[in-house]
């Protein structure tokens, strides 16, 4: 093919490189910053890539006819690359207070569509100046290299494609950039500015190379006769409605075998840039010059929907491929990464290669019709605006994810016949055909991992994830989202009912309450038992609040002291005006994409500006899926906004090990007297806190485990987890990807970076004081028993293991009541097999806790 005059080329194609790169990274930074204050529910994070694309459709739509007029297009290309770096600077300081203007106009319950409308409409405004810039790039570029090639047909496609798969490829380097260095790095609005100065570095060059060219439209002389030109905008409109469509429901399958975190979403944005890229340099290249290219351009969207079938057919065997990928690839997070990449490329691969030719292909006769390259590329852009809300919003929840997928290839079957009737798709058409009536009987696109025994009770495909209930053999259910993330179960009742009544005991008298998650609804529910309580839940996902019935204690009613919420909760608390007593936040997995966001210091001082007078904050953290780093990088920014904060442990459990961190509006402490009172009045509630081992102070503040100074030597050389720099979200993921030491070696190694002196929390008399730092040496010493027990059904073998280091701890604190129980149950069980030995361990319980009258009464009912 023909080349540009003089060394210009690969100069040319560095422009483009340098601007897609720069247009991802935007991307990647502007939707997360917009997430801060839209929030992550459906409606605002679909809002802002159809606001996107819909910036990029008005730029090529209304711009483009100025372009295809003007005599000068590369000062119309270097003024676009200036407008959108220098609307990234005002974008750096002017987002965040916009932004909160816009969080105040949602409101905090905002109906789907009424959030959908004002964050699309904000996001488009907002981003337009920029967006419309990067959608005139490529008209101008192509107008301005037009005299570059020869005229006809193969050099307005070797103009059109080679632009679009260079612009596309720097694309995928700018996603791989921003998730894997960039931002990790340096954070958002620094990764923004890099991706300014590319754009003030395009204009500069592109007025350098295309400097002093008046240029003349080039004479369009088709090989063969195009379609009608009309006809061709709504095929680029459909192409680029399908294309994105089905982008986005393959993620959503993806999702139920993937980790979900930013490098799987980079991923598999890159997978599809590249496909689509390649598929433009493949057209450029290979097929551009070809005597029949027309005819074979109107095979693609035949050969397009088999090539999506088989794409889709891929996701059923999606689990097995990623199993035999790690297999070749091994452990670790590069593998993992890897496997990744092998699914979306699986997926992705041959259907994406077909898209980048066809629109090449379609954009060409376009061209060649005397339709501008502005136009085409617009009518196929505002088609990818739609495709968000129509498949994402609408078509997944409503028919499910196999059946939209079959609807895309439906669709691609449908253009085929419109363009290519006259020239031979019967073939590739019937195929397809065949392939997707086959395909309506495959099984839904459902990954939910059913044990051997168990059942699925429940199983909602939302528009955000898939949430399942499943039950195992031995009644015990679970909550699964995407069927990667546990959400609790029934057996763990009285460790997440814990994880209410511990702060629910540390504040005096609360009247409301705010839980931040709901899960399976059962830490929101034991609120409930203070009959004084108001409780408000707020939880992201609708499937998830409709399926908590299934994990209602026995005899459990409902109660109208629990208002549950369908929002983001780092939105709701934002946009809330309300005050509360005390906000209790679940142990949200950071490393799943958008959880991050609930760990900044942005987010704990606005959580302590919606605090009442003496009010409590309580965030949990999952220990045993968090590695040191990351905590770290949490404690910091929790310090921030709550400096004089301690951290207290849910329960002593070594294998799922909860971390909460907790603070008071005021900065005050702890009261050990009012504590008692507390403890006391909740004896009376229906279902009393000593059942779940709170049954008095000690117990309560003895679940305490650092102080202010403790966190913030923890914390003191970390990087702080802010809005403009999401640490946690980088981090995390490696404990998700790679293996990592057992929770009960994390816990140990945390907790021997902590201390705690009775006076930095607690305000007691100094015999309380002296009480309660026994307590906390005897709960040290419980979890390094723990640490080395292998669990036994022979209690001779288990005493053998525990007795002597229980009854160490006893001797300790007397008021240590975990190590008590056990070993009381154990004696009963002991009694059976061995008397002696049993009165032997009963009589030196006794002796250790005489208040407690268990022991005796056991030796009572020996012979």
């Amino acid at each position: 093919m023909s080349k540009p005059v003089g060394p210009r080329r690969a100069a040319v194609m560095a422009l483009m490189l340098a601007s897609g790169f720069a247009g991802l990274g935007y991307q990647i930074v502007w939707t997360q910053q917009s997430a801060l204050w839209l929030g992550h529910e459906t409606a605002g994070v679909l809002a802002v890539v159809a606001a996107f694309f819909g910036g990029l459709a008005t730029g090529a739509l209304l711009l483009g006819r100025r372009i295809a007029v003007s005599p000068a297009p590369g000062r119309w290309y270097a003024g676009c690359e200036l407008l959108i770096g220098s609307w990234s600077l005002v974008l750096a300081f002017g987002m965040a207070p916009i932004g909160r203007g816009l969080l105040q106009f949602i409101g905090a319950e905002p109906s789907p569509w009424w959030q959908w409308a004002v964050a699309f409409g904000g996001s488009f405004v907002l981003l337009l100046p920029a967006t419309a810039a990067m959608g005139a790039t490529l008209p101008a570029m192509e107008r301005a290299l037009a005299q570059h090639w020869r005229s006809g047909t193969a050099g307005i496609s070797g103009t059109i494609a080679a632009l679009y798969a260079g612009n596309t490829f720097g694309a995928v380097v700018g996603v791989l950039a921003s998730a894997f260095w960039l931002v990790p790095a340096w954070g958002l609005a620094r990764t923004a500015l890099v991706c300014a100065t590319l754009n003030l570095l395009c204009a500069v060059a592109a007025l350098w190379l295309l400097r002093g060219r008046a240029l003349a439209e080039p004479q369009a002389t088709p090989q063969t006769a195009a379609p009608n030109a009309r006809g061709l905008l709504p095929l680029l409109a459909a192409t680029g409605f399908l294309g994105i469509g089905y982008e986005v429901l393959v993620v959503r399958v993806l999702s139920q075998v993937a980790e979900n975190t930013v490098y799987t979403f980079a991923l598999l944005l890159a997978v599809y840039l590249v496909g689509s890229a390649a598929g433009a340099a493949w057209y450029e290249r290979r097929l551009s010059r070809r005597a029949g290219v027309a005819r074979f351009g109107e095979r693609l969207p035949a050969l397009l929907a088999l090539a999506c079938l088989a794409g889709t057919a891929s996701l059923w065997g999606a689990e097995a491929l990623q199993a035999q990928a790690l297999a070749w690839l091994g452990s670790g997070m590069p593998a993992a990464l890897a496997a990744e990449a092998v699914l979306a490329a699986v997926a992705f691969g041959p259907p994406t290669l077909l898209m980048g030719a066809l629109f090449s292909h379609l954009a060409t006769q376009a061209r060649a019709a005397g339709i501008g390259f502005g136009l085409a590329l617009g009518v196929n852009t505002l088609g990818a605006a739609a495709a968000p809300l129509v498949f994402g919003l609408l078509l997944l929840p409503a028919l499910g994810a196999k059946a939209a997928l079959l609807g895309v290839a439906a669709g691609y079957l449908l253009l085929a016949w419109p363009l290519g009737r006259a020239h031979g798709i019967a073939v590739p058409a019937a195929i397809g055909a065949a392939a997707l009536v086959l395909a309506l009987a495959a099984p839904p696109l459902a990954f939910v991992h059913v044990p051997e025994g168990g059942r699925l009770l429940s199983y909602s495909e939302g528009a955000m994830a898939a949430v399942s209930v499943v039950e195992e053999a031995d009644g015990t259910r679970r909550l699964r989202i995407n069927n990667r993330q546990q959400e609790g179960s029934n057996a763990a009742w009285s460790a997440d009912a814990r994880q209410a009544l511990l702060p629910l005991l540390l504040h005096p008298a609360p009247h409301k309450a705010l839980f931040l998650g709901l899960g399976t609804g059962t830490t929101a529910s034991a609120a409930t038992l203070d009959p004084a309580l108001q409780v408000e839940a707020v939880e992201l996902l609708p499937e998830v609040i409709a399926a908590t019935p299934w994990f209602n204690a026995p005899g459990q009613a409902a109660t109208q002291r629990l208002h549950t919420v369908a929002a983001d909760a780092r939105r709701f608390v934002r946009a809330s005006t309300a005050q509360y007593d005390l906000i209790v936040s679940d142990n949200f997995h950071p490393a799943r994409s958008g959880s991050a966001a609930l760990y900044t210091a942005e987010h704990f001082q606005a959580v302590r500006e919606r605090l009442a007078a003496g009010g409590l904050f309580c965030q949990w953290l999952p220990l045993h899926q968090l590695d040191l780093p990351t905590l770290r990088s949490i404690v910091r920014a929790f310090a921030t906004a709550f400096p004089e904060g301690g951290a207290v442990l849910a329960t002593l459990s070594l294998e799922t090990p909860v971390l909460g961190l907790v603070g008071h509006a005021d900065g005050s402490r702890f009261d050990l007297a009012q504590v008692q009172a507390r403890v006391a009045a909740a004896r009376q509630w229906p279902r009393s806190p000593a059942a779940l081992g709170l049954d008095d102070a000690y117990a309560v503040l003895g679940a305490l485990v650092a102080g202010p100074q403790a966190l913030q030597r923890l914390a003191a050389d970390a990087p702080a987890n802010t809005d403009d720099h999401p640490i946690v979200a980088y981090l995390a993921p490696r404990a998700a990807y790679a293996p990592a030491p057992p929770p009960r070696e994390r816990l140990a190694a945390l907790l021997a970076e902590l201390s705690l002196a009775p006076q930095e929390l607690v305000v007691a008399d100094a015999a309380a004081a002296a009480r309660l730092a026994a307590y906390w040496e005897a709960r040290t010493r419980f979890l390094a028993a723990g640490r080395t027990v292998q669990p036994s059904a022979d209690v001779r073998r288990m005493l053998a293991q525990v007795q002597q280091p229980l009854l160490e701890v006893l001797r300790t604190s007397a008021d240590f009541r975990p190590a008590y129980d056990p070993l009381l149950q154990m004696a009963a069980a002991l009694a059976r097999v061995d008397a002696p030995a049993a009165r032997e361990l009963l009589n030196e319980l006794a002796r250790l806790q005489p208040a407690r009258a268990e022991a005796g009464e056991l030796l009572r009912r020996l012979p």
